[in-house]
């Protein structure tokens, strides 16, 4: 699979978190209590909690406030009770976006998902009107110039489901979602160390934007990416800078 300037893409999408990320470590302590609520506070037999607990570690999250997210959801600290829920609906130019959110008042959440959608030139749509054109998988990408024979070999051995290699020299590692931790392990054990790892909704096609479209586009994401209570944003929308 060639992708369309992925690397540049990549470190576009992954720059824009960072620097919300930081500012917005409540987002992260959400996902870890909600991690530790489901499969325990032991981040060793809980995939779900080690990647919240890697992603918090990678924006220095100070380690007292990850502790008390965990124990929140352990129940060994009082927190609030959060729920799932997912929104899916449509961009400019009808691409695809799917919202994962974490609240405690999905009546308040649904209303401003769909305020962002409207507001910003895009709709939101029923369940399922978008889910089939993304696959759930591990995802990782090694910076152009990594050796793609040793990954590649690497990557198989330890269970990746697919190598690629994209058009601007990243390569792209696909893994089953319960199979992302252990493939990730052995790679950086094997000296292979991804710029960007998550298990995420990777999409099937790509919508290219460009111009007034990109800015327009762009816009609705981070009206949606900037609510309290949404975690992460799935999208078909490329950004061309």
């Amino acid at each position: 699979m060639a992708g369309h300037s992925k690397w540049a893409n990549i470190q576009h999408r992954k720059g824009r978190q960072d620097e919300k990320r930081g500012a917005a470590f409540s987002k992260i302590a959400k996902e870890i209590t909600v991690a530790a609520k489901m499969g325990g506070g032991d981040a060793g037999f809980n995939p779900r909690l080690r990647v919240a607990v890697d992603k918090a570690k990678a924006v220095n999250m100070p380690k007292d406030k990850i502790d008390t997210a965990i124990k929140k959801g352990t129940g060994e600290l009082e927190g609030v009770d959060y729920v799932e829920v997912r929104y899916e609906g449509y961009g400019i130019g009808g691409a695809a976006i799917m919202v994962d959110c974490l609240t405690d008042n999905k009546t308040r959440t649904v209303a401003e998902v769909r305020h962002a959608f409207s507001k910003h030139g895009g709709n939101m749509g029923t369940d399922g009107c978008v889910a089939f054109q993304f696959k759930h998988c591990g995802q990782m990408i090694f910076a152009p110039g990594t050796d793609e024979s040793a990954l590649m070999d690497a990557a198989i051995e330890a269970g990746a489901e697919d190598v690629a290699t994209n058009d601007d020299g990243s390569i792209e590692v696909i893994t089953g979602p319960a199979d992302f931790i252990t493939v990730k392990d052995a790679l950086e054990a094997a000296g292979f160390k991804p710029e960007f790892s998550e298990v995420t909704m990777k999409p099937e096609g790509e919508n290219v934007f460009t111009g007034d479209d990109a800015v327009k586009m762009q816009k609705l994401l981070d009206a949606l990416e900037g609510l309290d209570d949404v975690q992460e944003i799935y999208t078909t929308a490329v950004i061309e800078e």
